[in-house]
């Protein structure tokens, strides 16, 4: 299993750029760079029949990978997700068809570990010693753990209301931990300073070529789990937005290998009601988000308030006919509690919103009762369990003989 790549590519100037070096975005325009593949040479190698033989983690789909030493492909079991049939949950949303992705079992608990993995094997594949990343906490966390297998040092910034939780793994890993008062864009601020004054290699989302990579293979394992096709719609909780970019740039690659049809899923943004720039710009009909002043939401993955890859994310929404919404904090709360109570997953704030999210768009009609649709759950609860509320909880004597009668049933 050899890695096809060939060249880097811009998504908004088309100029091109070996692929030898460490990069960040076009030296052109400043716009994300996207790694291009031989993809004939690669549909000869990855095969539906080659694919069936292969461990089931991101690495076997090695030819549109972009790490060429295999040596250097850093895992920590990550992929091979379960794609989990919901079908409570779907009857109370109205869905005879809805999955979940449960993403929250890649190691370190989010998809994050997909980018990261790829992103830090292809850092030190090209001789990186420090990798840094501005984080609202699980990207920190996977970059620090893929860091730390790979022998790298790491740098991560995250804003000072982090979870404590997603900090104390950071320095768990063996990274240095920069607390910011402000917001992501601000750590992101830090963290370029840093870049141009000590060499770290920043891995920011869409801010260097392959972190998208990792990504795309949410959308590669989605499709092979449904047996080669795409579902009706998948709904996404978005913050800078890599696994939309990731997937639909996945769905390319597998038409021009021959694996899927043109065929391609509705693309739903979520957001929160008072971090919404991509739901912004697309009401209005604009392809870039300008900064969302004073950001704020519980669901810190989704409190981003200026993204890169805006025009990536507003183009795919729109060529697949799909929408961008928001949800207040209180409804995605109600969210997380519903797919817990429900289908027994704990899924995180981002998450939570992505199943209000679907409730209102099966309302509104958006989405057809008999669609399948596909939730990505982009994160496991255990790193919040903070919003959920333990107040009132009965502490009982178990020498009383009377504590259980005296509760109601």
């Amino acid at each position: 299993m050899n890695s096809f790549l060939t060249h880097l590519e811009c998504t908004a100037c088309g100029q091109t750029y070996p692929a030898d070096g460490l990069i960040k975005t076009c030296p052109a325009c400043g716009k994300v760079l996207y790694a291009r593949y031989d993809l004939a040479g690669a549909a000869t190698s990855m095969t539906k029949q080659a694919l069936a033989d292969r461990p089931w983690n991101l690495w076997r789909y090695a030819e549109i990978m972009p790490v060429q030493d295999r040596a250097n492909a850093l895992t920590l079991g990550e992929g091979g997700t379960p794609l989990l049939p919901a079908p409570a949950l779907g009857r109370s949303i109205g869905l005879a068809n809805l999955l979940i992705k449960d993403e929250g079992q890649n190691p370190t608990g989010s998809f994050k570990a997909r980018g990261l993995g790829v992103a830090v094997s292809r850092a030190k594949e090209l001789g990186a010693t420090t990798v840094a990343i501005p984080s609202a906490g699980n990207a920190a966390a996977a970059m620090a753990a893929y860091a730390a297998r790979a022998g790298l040092a790491a740098i991560v910034a995250m804003p000072a209301d982090t979870p404590t939780v997603m900090q104390a793994e950071c320095r768990a890993y063996g990274a240095t931990v920069l607390l910011v008062e402000g917001l992501i864009n601000d750590a992101g601020k830090l963290i370029r300073e840093g870049s141009e004054r000590y060499g770290w290699f920043d891995v920011s989302t869409l801010k260097e070529p392959y972190r998208a990579e990792g990504k795309k293979t949410m959308g590669i394992e989605l499709v092979e789990q449904l047996g080669w096709r795409v579902p009706d719609a998948i709904v996404y909780p978005t913050g800078g937005g890599t696994g939309i970019v990731g997937m639909w740039k996945a769905f390319a690659e597998l038409e021009a290998m021959g694996l899927i049809g043109p065929e391609r899923p509705k693309m739903i943004v979520v957001q929160a009601e008072h971090c919404a720039p991509i739901v912004r710009a697309f009401d209005a009909g604009e392809r870039h988000a300008p900064l969302w002043e004073d950001a704020a939401t519980i669901a810190p993955g989704m409190r981003v308030p200026i993204a890169i890859g805006d025009y990536l994310i507003l183009d795919a929404v729109r060529e697949s006919g799909g929408i961008a919404m928001t949800v207040s904090d209180a409804d995605l709360l109600q969210g997380m509690r519903e797919a817990a109570s429900t289908e027994g997953l704990f899924v995180a704030p981002e998450s939570g919103a992505a199943v209000v999210a679907t409730r209102m768009l099966r309302e509104r009609g958006f989405l057809a009762p008999d669609g399948e649709v596909v939730i990505f759950s982009t994160g496991s609860g255990l790193m919040h369990t903070d919003l959920v509320p333990l107040d009132g909880l009965p502490v009982l004597d178990p020498a009383d003989p009377e504590a259980l009668s005296r509760l109601a049933w």
